[in-house]
């Protein structure tokens, strides 16, 4: 018997020895195949980019994959139980490999042939996720039982564990348990309850199939499986386990936690990042901070919303979205299930109207439920004809609505209107005048429907807005804000074309000889022209050059000084921060600075200027352009400036600002600024040859509504000062600083010339003071030629 032992034991050590004199070539065989795990050492985990506010809030994440690192430390305990009690129980004991696993493994494997994954221990997991492909072949699980060896000797037990739990995909692109927890249930990983640990833990077997949003049946039995073995781990007791399973199989997809709604910068983010790091821009968990501030970006979004649905209001209704019925109607889940389908564009939410009576109706809200929209939500309807042309006004809301329809709804104070989604677009950009950092930027009504930013990539017509480029060339060539200049109108014959030029005011009325100051605040086309032939057309269009305008698109003819050339709202803005700021010319910028995953800074903005036009120029233009809010006086009588919305609006005298309308009210326009802030509103149609219109008084609406033609003034300005409320809360007014070089005469507001007793005070650069003194009907002379002359 002794004998049979010991030839038992020696063939047993024969049969070991064997096997790790096999297990030693087969090593050396394939060890030039095994990749160098100290990489994890120092491994870097596909994160994506995510663009955020200047304070913080996240705008955008671009990238295939959803997952944000946690460690260990900061993840619940039961989370981490749940993993380990379903993935590798003996996780803590084991050296990397499972030797009872491999072994039930190995006996599968040679009684059925089958191939089967199992058996693998977390680090092993983490040496297939980090190296090795799903195959499942017989070298391919020898090399991972090498890899997970080597692991095992590099890393701690909990750097394995956080390798495994920020790696591991587990559906629907996110990866990790913190995504996972985002994706599923729209939570932090400390905010998640039992039951939904268990449904994470009981992903990775098959994450595709098992997860809550595509097969809630399947997610149930699997994260079943994983509180049973919790259960007979010890690690919750037997009430924790009926609780978490009796627990609804509920999640739905939750994207990424987005706090500021920015997505035309964001883009705009994308792209600067893009071009810096390539494609690593998706995987390097890069942070782009970006220059918006978030509470001035949600003003610019809510001020530009407001102000295309106030114009689309004014415009007429244009009827329902679709017709669900006409006979029988759908029953109230039907009508829910409908809308769960629809798209929502924010503050617009698609509805069902179920029931209307005399002058309110009764509609399902996605959502929200059913609401009532009373008249007051509703008496605004009356039908779209055509952009110039209005219906009657509604008496009662069957003038407006029928059972059956879809509409969109919005909020109203404490109630909901009657909506609908506007044709017309728009654009709002600010800056910060001395650095050119963007402050706010809105692309247009909503990203999702249309994804052109406007601010950026609409090269619209520049109408009135150019006026102040033209005035500043002339200020540097022989005129000042008093001189006089003749608004009468313009016949011009050109022999080529064997017809005339007759540019126009708008509204069409002439005032005769008129200062410049009182010229560009009341934006005289015709003295724009007078003003453009005196200084010259090569001269003005150096200086729209130094602005930074592309002049090589613009014809060299006299329509350049009634706003014929084109601009985006973004090239706008920076032409006007150049006034704002003294004569400086910025460059705008979106990205702030950007960091990568460890919080190392990359890159970080350095703005610059150049001086393109003097202080005084600027000082001047400024001037003029604050008339243009404030109005002024000339010969006895008041006048008010262009803007004088915004004047009574923000009761703020440090601000200047112009209109601009061009031919048929196709674009308008209004750009403005007080020392902290520049802004430029834009509003018109995507299909250039649509003019805005004009809309006729609504009996249903009170005084204060906007009728008549569009304008900048109407349909831009109101936007503008609904930004700047909020973006010039926390700047005070300043009082502007007089450039050195200037001097203040007191002139007759009738001539221009020095005022013989009382007068207006005016501002010169020194030596262009005049010297005569007059009273109206004297006009200045220039150069030896009056102004005035022609056409006098």
């Amino acid at each position: 018997m002794l004998k049979w032992l010991s030839r038992l034991f020696l063939f047993g050590l024969f049969l070991t020895i064997s096997a790790l004199v096999a297990l030693f070539v087969l090593y050396q065989q394939i060890r030039t195949e095994l990749p160098d795990v100290s990489t994890l050492k120092d491994v870097r985990l596909e994160t994506p980019m995510r663009v955020f506010s200047q304070d913080g809030e996240l705008i955008s994440q671009y990238g295939e994959q959803r997952r944000t690192p946690i460690a260990v430390a900061e993840m619940p305990p039961l989370l981490i139980d749940a993993f380990l009690a379903t993935e590798d129980a003996r996780f803590y004991e084991h050296p990397g490999i499972d030797p009872i696993g491999i072994s039930r493994a190995a006996v599968v494997w040679l009684s059925t042939g089958e191939k089967r994954q199992g058996a693998s221990t977390i680090t092993q997991q983490v040496a297939r996720n980090f190296f090795l492909s799903r195959e499942k072949t017989v070298i391919r699980k020898v090399k991972e039982i090498f890899l997970a060896l080597h692991i095992e000797t590099l890393l701690t037990k909990d750097e394995i564990l956080e390798l495994y739990l920020n790696k591991i995909p587990l559906g629907h692109r996110s990866h990790g348990v913190a995504a996972a927890a985002q994706v599923y249930y729209g939570k932090s990983v400390h905010e998640l309850t039992l039951a939904e640990m268990a449904m994470i833990a009981g992903l990775p077997q098959a994450p595709s199939v098992l997860n809550p949003i595509s097969n809630p049946r399947r997610a149930g039995e699997r994260r079943a499986v994983v509180l049973g073995r919790m259960l007979d781990t010890g690690k919750i007791s037997r009430s924790q386990y009926e609780d978490a399973m009796a627990a609804p199989v509920a999640a739905r997809y939750h994207g990424a936690e987005i706090t500021l709604n920015a997505p035309y910068l964001a883009e705009m983010a994308h792209q600067f990042a893009l071009a810096m790091f390539g494609e690593e821009t998706y995987t390097r968990g890069l942070n782009v901070y970006t220059t918006v501030q978030s509470d001035e970006q949600r003003a610019a979004n809510e001020a530009l919303v407001n102000g295309l649905l106030a114009y689309d209001l004014r415009h007429g209704y244009r009827g329902p979205a679709d017709t669900l019925w006409q006979g029988n109607a759908w029953e109230g889940e039907q009508i829910r299930q409908h809308l769960e389908e629809q798209p929502s564009y924010w503050p617009l939410e698609p509805a069902v109207v179920t029931a209307v009576a005399e002058r309110e109706a009764t509609v399902i809200v996605k959502g929200k439920g059913e609401i009532r929209l009373d008249w007051n939500g509703l008496k605004w309807a009356r039908p779209y004809i055509s952009d110039s042309r209005q219906g009657n006004a509604p008496r009662r809301a069957g003038d407006i609505l029928k059972a059956g329809e879809q509409v969109w709804v919005r909020p109203q104070g404490e109630g909901w209107m009657l909506a609908q989604l506007p044709e017309i677009n728009g654009a709002l950009v600010a800056l910060e005048p001395a650095s050119g950092a963007v402050t706010a930027l809105v692309g247009g009504f909503n990203f999702t429907l249309n994804k052109f930013n406007r601010s950026e990539q609409a090269a619209r017509q520049m109408g009135s807005n150019i006026k102040p480029f033209i005035y500043s060339a002339a200020l540097d060539n022989g005129f000042t804000l008093a001189s006089m200049v003749n608004d009468a109108p313009i016949n011009h014959w050109d022999a080529g074309s064997g017809s005339s030029w007759r540019p126009r005011n708008s509204p069409n009325v002439y005032d005769g000889p008129i200062r410049v100051r009182e010229a560009l605040a009341r934006s005289k086309n015709v003295v724009s022209i007078r003003l453009l032939r005196e200084t010259g057309i090569p001269t003005t269009m150096q200086r729209l050059n130094d602005f930074g305008f592309n002049t090589a698109s613009i014809p060299a003819t006299e329509s350049l000084a009634l706003g014929s050339p084109s601009a985006t709202p973004l090239e706008m803005v920076t032409g006007y921060a150049t006034f704002a700021n003294g004569g400086l010319k910025v460059t705008p910028f979106v990205v702030q600075r950007i960091e990568d995953a460890q919080g190392q800074v990359l890159y970080q903005a350095q703005p610059g200027s150049q001086r393109v036009i003097s202080e005084e120029n600027a000082f001047l233009i400024t001037e003029a352009l604050s008339s243009a809010i404030w109005g002024g006086n000339s010969a006895g009588r008041r006048w008010n400036g262009t803007g004088w919305r915004a004047g009574r609006a923000l009761e703020r005298k440090d601000i200047a600002g112009k209109t601009g309308t061009t031919n048929d009210s196709r674009d308008a326009w209004f750009s403005g600024y007080a020392p902290a802030r520049v802004a430029t509103a834009w509003v018109g149609f995507d299909d250039f040859g649509r003019p805005l219109g004009r809309t006729a008084h609504n009996p249903n609406l009170g005084a204060d509504q906007v009728t008549g033609g569009e304008f900048g003034g109407s349909a831009a300005l109101p936007i503008w000062i609904d930004y700047m409320k909020v973006a010039l809360q926390e700047h005070p007014e300043q009082q502007r600083r007089v450039p050195e070089n200037l001097v203040t005469v007191t002139i007759d507001s009738g001539s221009g010339l020095r005022a013989d007793g009382q007068g207006l005070a005016e501002y010169f650069v020194q030596g262009t003071e005049p010297r005569r003194y007059g009273r109206a009907g004297n006009s200045q002379q220039f150069g030896g030629t009056s102004i005035t002359d022609e056409l006098f």
